[in-house]
């Protein structure tokens, strides 16, 4: 049933869409008809023993509860908490496995329970098949023996009254000791049991005794498992149908392309391309549909068979089947207000058994929705004020709509009478609306013009019916000048109309295609700056390998020079001057390729410092050579023992840390402390891979309690 409560008809919206987002992601649930069990769960609440069949759909239950939760809790693709509504009727589903499984192990169909059922009803079954294969080797034995095959009428073996018999001809009944049992219809058979297979017979009837009361004793336990779990069954059942409708919702929305649509306060409905939900997709005429905003009252106007009661049931079913949670044949954005009641008075309801006409059936309607109306009603009324006199029937109508705006209510009413028409003309609050009709084919076109009043087309359709002229002249003069007045602007009205409708439609199409165009920009200019941005970042990574090839170029330099200073001599200064050279050189390929940015390129500077020299301080004559000179010592004190790069990238974290270590090579300091802060761990991460690579490194660690914890590394220079 629909709600007219907002706060649930949003909820049953969002039941049907989580379903709807369930069956595109995973296909429907797997539900299949349930038996009716009332009778059944009455049983156990008695402590009463249930039969083969009761206990077979009970577990059908159950099978179908476990299916219906491994179906949504055991995918591990599914984010459950993407569907509250559903995990939490999911969740409410109890399994009971163990219980499932002993029912289909003992029972194998409604008229079968299982040899393993128990112990007992093994051994009886057991010793029946045995006494049974007796009794037919002895009656075999007997019926093909010279002495009774004269006898038979038949050699066969057959039972009558749960006992197994032969059947003997009639005639020789009397040579065969033993029971009749049955007589054929002809009477020329007498089924006997010989005396022979009596007791085998009663050992067969008493164990099958057994068997039904070993029976009765399985079904008695099985029943007894279930006594518990009732009240679990009756919720599993409560829940399969709540499943069932929400799933069905979802299905049925999903084959009529309906769409969630927005539930406002401010009591307006706005449907987009709205469909009759029960008119073939391939013919029905969408339509759009407003009210509310301007004017609470919509009057429709226009020839029988024009689509004017389809529109008044085209809004009513939509909103109806919102409250009902199903959504509705509509465009995207199409918006509607949970109103308090619809009320609806469609349709010719006279009776000739009450003595009603057409006129007093719908007053009957209109008299009720008038005493139980609000002002948060919407009233839908087809063709208001007919069946009467025509003028008593027009001012009718427009005082009974009068009434429904007074009282706010919100009203769509279809209607022939001219006077509504002008009504709606020149009342606040009111507006007409038609249906249009294709004059030239005399056809409807089912498209509904809010704004412009239906034209009568009597005239035109007679004329292009072949009327004769001067009876069209005739009743043109018949016509008073106003009415004739009215009807021709509202003619030009509604041709303006027609016009504007096509121009808009061009105009949307245009406007379509713009849209498309411009997503179509964006997504190129988003596809550039990616390009861009990739270019920019496989430029950096280029450039720090560059760096970082210089810088083992430099310090292969600079090793080279401390084995000079070692061994000053003339061939030495010369290979001093080579080198320096060579550095020098290497500096200004690196500035002129603009492969590295102003930081690199300072780190690479200061590699040719004088500082960078050790103690060793090269100096060239005005001949450009090198000679050396014992300079001031470099102090440790120089150099802190701790450098902090917390909030810089990676990239320029390791370049200042990749200098300062030279730095601390140079004054011999170890240990030292990084500091890059806890954060997210990336730089940590990122200094972490650069000190694997730095061959000044021998060991690193991250700092302990006192030392900055995960804030710090301390590294060990060798």
């Amino acid at each position: 049933m629909p709600s007219f409560d907002k706060e649930y008809v949003i909820h049953l919206l969002c039941q049907t869409q989580e379903a709807f987002n369930l069956i595109v992601r995973k296909s429907n649930i797997p539900l299949s008809e349930i038996p009716d069990i009332t009778l059944w769960l009455k049983a156990l609440e008695s402590n009463s023993t249930l039969s083969i069949k009761a206990l077979l759909e009970i577990n059908s239950i159950l099978k179908l509860s476990r299916q219906l939760k491994e179906y949504f809790s055991l995918d591990e693709t599914l984010n459950t908490s993407d569907f509250p509504i559903l995990s939490e009727y999911f969740s409410l589903l109890y399994t009971n496995k163990a219980i499932e499984e002993k029912i289909s192990n003992v029972i194998i169909d409604e008229n079968t329970i299982s040899d393993k059922a128990s112990p007992k009803l093994s051994s009886i079954r057991r010793q029946m098949q045995k006494l049974e294969q007796d009794i037919r080797d002895k009656l075999n034995s007997l019926i093909h023996s010279s002495t009774y095959s004269k006898y038979i009428m038949e050699s066969i073996i057959t039972i009558r009254n749960g006992r197994f018999v032969i059947p003997i001809k009639d005639e020789y009944k009397s040579e065969v000791k033993g029971f009749i049992h049955d007589i054929s219809s002809s009477g020329s058979t007498v089924f006997i049991e010989p005396i022979s297979i009596f007791e085998m017979n009663n050992k067969i009837s008493s164990l099958k005794a057994e068997e039904s009361i070993e029976i009765e004793k399985i079904l008695q336990d099985l029943s007894y498992m279930l006594y518990e779990y009732v009240s679990n069954i009756k919720e599993n059942i409560e829940i399969i149908g709540k499943l069932d409708l929400i799933f069905a919702k979802a299905s049925y929305s999903m084959q009529i392309e309906g769409t969630f649509p927005i539930i406002n306060e401010d009591k307006t409905i706005l449907l987009k391309k709205a469909r009759h939900p029960l008119i073939d997709k391939s013919v029905v005429v969408p339509i759009d549909f407003s009210i509310g905003e301007n004017y609470t009252s919509l009057i429709i106007t226009g020839p029988n068979t024009g689509g004017k009661t389809v529109t008044l049931k085209t809004v009513g079913l939509s909103l109806l089947m919102a409250y009902s949670g199903i959504f509705i044949p509509c465009n995207e954005n199409s918006s509607i207000y949970v109103f308090d009641n619809i009320f609806a008075d469609i349709g010719d309801e006279q009776s000739i058994l009450e003595s009603l006409s057409t006129f007093s059936s719908h007053m009957s309607n209109i008299i009720e929705i008038t005493n139980v109306s609000t002002s948060r009603s919407l009233i839908l009324l087809d063709e208001l004020g007919s069946g009467t006199d025509p003028i008593e029937g027009a001012n009718l109508a427009i005082s009974i709509l009068q009434y429904f705006y007074n009282l706010g209510a919100t009203v769509v009413s279809t209607t022939h009478y001219q006077e509504l028409k002008n009504y709606c003309l020149v009342t606040d609050g009111f507006e007409n609306a038609s249906c249009g009709f294709d004059v030239e084919n005399l056809k409807p076109t089912y498209k509904l013009l809010i704004g412009i009043p239906g034209k009568s087309n009597a005239f035109s359709i007679s004329k292009r019916l072949g009327l004769k002229s001067e009876i069209l002249e005739q009743a043109m003069t018949l016509m008073k000048e106003e009415h004739v007045s009215i009807e021709e602007l509202m003619k030009n009205i509604y041709d303006d109309k027609i016009k504007i409708e096509q121009e808009k439609e061009k105009i949307q199409k245009n406007s379509n295609q713009i849209e498309l165009l411009r997503k179509s920009l964006e997504k190129e200019n988003e596809d550039v700056k990616r390009r861009e941005n990739e270019a920019i970042e496989k430029a950096k990574i280029e450039a720090r390998n560059i760096v970082l090839s210089a810088k083992e170029e430099v310090n292969d330099i600079i090793k080279k020079l401390d084995r000079i200073e070692k061994d000053y001599e003339s061939n030495s200064l010369k290979d001093a001057n080579r080198l320096r050279n060579k550095l020098n050189d290497k500096l200004q390929d690196i500035e002129k390729s603009g492969g590295t940015n102003k930081l690199n390129l300072e780190v690479l500077k200061s590699l040719n410092s004088k500082e960078r020299m050790k103690n060793t301080k090269l100096d060239s004559n005005k001949n450009g050579n090198i000679k050396f000179e014992r300079g001031e010592e470099y102090k440790s004190k120089q150099v802190s023992p701790e450098i902090n790069v917390i909030g810089l990238n990676v990239d320029e974290a390791t370049f200042l840390i990749d200098k300062y270590i030279d730095d601390c090579v140079i004054a011999k300091l170890s240990p030292i402390r990084i500091v890059h802060g806890k954060g997210t761990g990336k730089l940590r991460q990122g200094v972490h891979a650069y000190l694997k690579t730095n061959s000044h490194v021998k060991s690193f660690r991250i700092g302990t309690y006192g030392e900055g914890e995960m804030g710090v590394t301390v590294v060990e220079l060798k």
